[in-house]
């Protein structure tokens, strides 16, 4: 199922980009996104962080066999991490409270397997708890990951589990004030401590866990929370851990064939032209190469402008960037990863602060009544310009100032309307006449592209395709800053 429906779309967007025209009849109805669902987009950029019992252990997957023992961040702050998040621009923190191994950085009723058994606070610690409410001073939302896959656990692999499960997610959701996100990891099943049992056991992905159970109370007890899965249902992976979003990436996908830890990966770094319903994509990566903190990840950090690439391919193709700051054993960001999050942020800041088209009068070749295309210059994401019929092609014209080089482009749609626009390019006019700079296919909440340094005296936008009357919020032209550099 999701191999023919990633080949119908991608034969589509072949189609268009030889300038072959797709009936308007293939489209699909329009697929909106929830409230909650466009204000997560907007926030563009949110924070991992994987701290439990693995930061002692000095592994990424623990057996379930640790004691609780070996817990303990004797500097623990957790208002350093969201500190150091809004000052590199994250607008929400994820923390793992439960990870493969078991481990629960709250004083669970349900379980020894804890913070509680711990020498943190001489056993009075509680974590998640710290965490919420340095999120909440800092002005963050505050997520959090449940691991459904459990290897310390006795039961895992029955129905008592799965009761284990939903009573330890009502505990996260009824305790700690306002949950913005719920995480689902898609690993499930292996070899594990089990309780002593040191064996092996495999689950059925399709009927073990009862999802719809586990969502009603997800949304029960937290009715403004988002939930991530590779299934979704409103925030889904982008299947890979590389941070990178496809080239061509919709927000709507077809649900009927993702399963929690089994989806097809190529499908979900691309979207679906025919989706029903709108997820939003999330690429996940972290700033080092493990997700947990180890001494000798120290040299594989990401610098600054490696950040920065990872933004254009995640935000700039449409999708949100989830990244992980891994504590160490202390319980702090190491001084590393905070420079080099500051810097990211500073670079950022420095090429887009100066939109080089702000307040530009717009022309359009065709307008929707009563929309002016100087709203895409007007600096206002509720504002846009809309084509006046679904015939295509139609463009938009900039004057430019001639003097002034760019070399980044950004355009946006007004998401709350939909994602339409299947193929466009970019032209600027020179002495020698209109010259190709950029072409795309999908646009959706951001599109920025990186182009060779340019000057010309008129831009224009030529959108090719779009599945009914196209419409755009925002253009803009951005000069790059020092450490901005194309990969």
């Amino acid at each position: 199922m999701m191999k023919k429906i990633l080949f119908a779309t991608t034969l589509m967007l072949a189609c268009t980009l030889q300038g072959i025209v797709v009936g308007q009849t293939t489209a699909p109805a329009r697929v909106l996104p929830s409230a909650k669902q466009l204000a997560y987009q907007e926030l563009e950029m949110v924070g991992f962080v994987h701290f439990n019992m693995n930061t002692f252990t000095d592994k990424e997957w623990g057996y379930g066999d640790e004691s609780p023992t070996l817990f303990n961040p004797v500097k623990l702050d957790c208002e350093q991490w969201a500190k150091a998040a809004r000052e590199a621009g994250l607008k929400e923190l994820i923390l793992t409270a439960k990870h493969h191994d078991g481990f629960c950085l709250w004083p669970s009723a349900y379980t020894e397997h804890s913070v509680k058994f711990s020498p943190y606070k001489n056993g009075k610690g509680d974590i998640v708890k710290e965490f919420t409410e340095a999120c909440a001073k800092y002005g963050l939302k505050a997520g959090l990951y449940l691991s459904p896959w459990d290897r310390n656990h006795a039961d895992y692999g029955k129905a008592a589990y799965t009761e284990y499960y939903k009573k330890q997610l009502t505990e996260l959701l009824s305790n700690y004030g306002k949950i913005t996100e719920v995480w689902f990891d898609g690993a499930n099943g292996g070899d594990g401590y089990y309780g002593g049992a040191r064996e092996v056991r495999k689950i059925d992905k399709l009927s073990y866990y009862p999802w719809k159970e586990i969502r009603e109370i997800v949304y029960r007890l937290q009715a403004e929370a988002l939930i991530f899965s590779d299934a979704g249902p409103d925030i889904h992976w982008i299947g890979n851990e590389r941070g990178i979003a496809g080239e061509t990436f919709w927000s709507t996908i077809d649900p009927s064939g993702l399963v929690v830890g089994d989806s097809d990966s190529d499908y979900l770094n691309t979207g679906d032209y025919f989706g029903t319903k709108w997820m939003v994509g999330q690429c996940d990566v972290s700033i080092r190469k493990g997700w947990f903190f180890h001494n000798t990840d120290d040299e594989t950090v990401k610098t600054p402008a490696q950040l920065v690439d990872l933004y254009y391919k995640s935000v700039g193709r449409n999708a949100v960037f989830l990244l992980n700051i891994p504590p160490n054993r202390d319980g702090l960001f190491a001084d590393k990863d905070v420079a080099n999050l500051k810097k990211f942020r500073q670079i950022l800041d420095n090429t887009f602060k100066n939109n080089l088209i702000a307040g530009a009068k717009v022309t359009a070749s065709s307008s929707a009544a009563g929309s002016d295309p100087s709203r895409v210059t007007d600096h206002r994401p509720d504002t846009y310009w809309k084509a006046g019929s679904a015939d295509q092609p139609v463009s938009l014209e900039i004057p430019l100032d001639a003097t002034k080089k760019f070399d980044r482009i950004l355009l946006q749609e007004p998401v709350s309307e939909g994602q339409h626009i299947a193929s466009f390019d970019i032209q600027i006019l020179r002495a020698k006449g209109w010259q190709t700079i950029a072409a795309g296919t999908s646009i959706g909440y951001k599109r920025l592209l990186r182009i060779t340094p340019i000057t010309g005296s008129r831009l224009r936008l030529n959108i090719r395709q779009s599945r009914e009357a196209p419409a755009l919020s925002e253009i803009g032209l951005f000069k790059a800053a020092e450490g901005d550099i194309n990969f």
